[in-house]
């Protein structure tokens, strides 16, 4: 069976990925992911761009040291707009950055653009970007405050603040689009090219 190798740390992805019942190993990308994202962001890259080269650059580095394997390679971008110069928002550093997110957020309608690219032996095989867009209703200070409380650190590991599957439902008034996207991977266009290619059964 071919090997599939995820070039990402996220507990997110690797739960999804171990849900939907796919064989896996983790080899975390060490590449300066914010050096890049600043980067792309003084070139005025579009959201979906960003997301492409940033998951491109992390399965190209995790490859080059397994390039017999296929290896994943993923990011998401959260972004006020889909055009070149759009804002766009990092994980929070801390529960202050945090806060400040959600604010930003709050009462208006952005987009998460989560991106998918396969490597082997240098070689990009695929790749895939998929959009959701989100509406965050308007949120008080206090709601903010207590949310966080509930919420606790995990919202750090999620650019946004929030992790939908979670408490972070409650924030949104709509969203349209994939749910797989929302967590952070287009998950069924990534298994029909893993049964393309052995890695889960047809």
């Amino acid at each position: 069976m071919t090997e599939l190798v995820l070039a990402s740390a996220s507990r997110a992805r690797q739960s999804m990925l171990s849900a939907a019942g796919v064989p896996f190993s983790v080899d975390v990308a060490a590449i300066d992911e914010e050096a890049a994202k600043e980067s792309l962001k003084g070139e005025r890259a579009a959201p979906r761009a960003v997301a492409e080269t940033l998951a491109e650059l992390k399965a190209r580095r995790v490859g080059q040291r397994r390039p017999d394997a296929l290896v994943l390679g993923c990011d998401q971008v959260l972004a006020l707009g889909t055009e070149s110069g759009a804002a766009i928002f990092d994980k929070p550093a801390d529960r202050d950055a945090a806060a400040a997110q959600l604010r930003a957020l709050s009462g208006r309608r952005h987009v998460l653009v989560s991106a998918a690219v396969v490597v082997r032996n240098g070689q990009l095989l695929w790749h895939h970007a998929d959009m959701a867009e989100l509406t965050m209703r308007p949120l008080s200070d206090e709601f903010i405050d207590g949310y966080l409380t509930a919420a606790g650190d995990d919202v750090l590991h999620s650019v946004g603040a929030y992790q939908l599957e979670g408490l972070g439902a409650q924030l949104f008034s709509n969203v349209r689009g994939d749910f797989f996207t929302v967590l952070g991977l287009p998950l069924l266009p990534l298994l029909g090219f893993l049964r393309e290619h052995g890695v889960v059964p047809t």
